[in-house]
């Protein structure tokens, strides 16, 4: 092949590259948002669910496996259940969605710090979609937009 049919080839699928970006660029926010607020909301949930299939067992996990500093076993653990009841609600209606990234963020650095830093490819992948929702929020597919554009005198484009 001539090296004039070679260079217009590679320039053609250069052009079709750039843009398939442009075209991901312009997924819209809600469309990703939606989805994260749904895969945080599910591990949350899922561990509450479990420590309440066996209240004895979780209680044992935070005296004995845990052993987190400050806070004494049955208080962290009544903590850390009720946390992982309340806030898959609130992403799953998107509310208070910023606050609640944030308290997940600090559950998943304790998590991370103190009872499974082996598990950190995990623990980053639940603070990356946390960060896209504290940083970009909920999305238009929420209750935090609805509320938004509801009391406020504001463009509703960041919530």
């Amino acid at each position: 092949m001539p090296e004039s049919q070679s260079a217009h080839r590679s320039s053609i699928l250069i052009d079709r590259a750039l843009r398939a970006v442009g075209r991901l660029e312009r997924v819209p926010h809600t469309l990703l948002a939606l989805p994260l607020r749904l895969a945080v909301a599910t591990v949350f949930w899922n561990s509450a669910m479990t420590k309440l299939a066996d209240w004895n067992a979780a209680l044992e996990l935070f005296r004995e496996d845990y052993r987190l500093p400050l806070l004494p076993p049955e208080v962290a653990a009544y903590l850390a259940v009720s946390i992982e009841l309340t806030t898959p609600v609130l992403l799953v209606l998107g509310l208070a969605t910023r606050p609640v990234a944030v308290v997940l963020l600090g559950m998943t650095t304790v998590i991370e710090v103190f009872v499974y830093p082996q598990a950190w490819p995990t623990h980053i992948q639940w603070a990356a979609m946390l960060l896209v929702l504290l940083c970009r929020g909920a999305g238009k597919w929420s209750l935090d937009y609805w509320l938004y554009r509801r009391f406020s005198s504001r463009p509703a484009s960041r919530v």
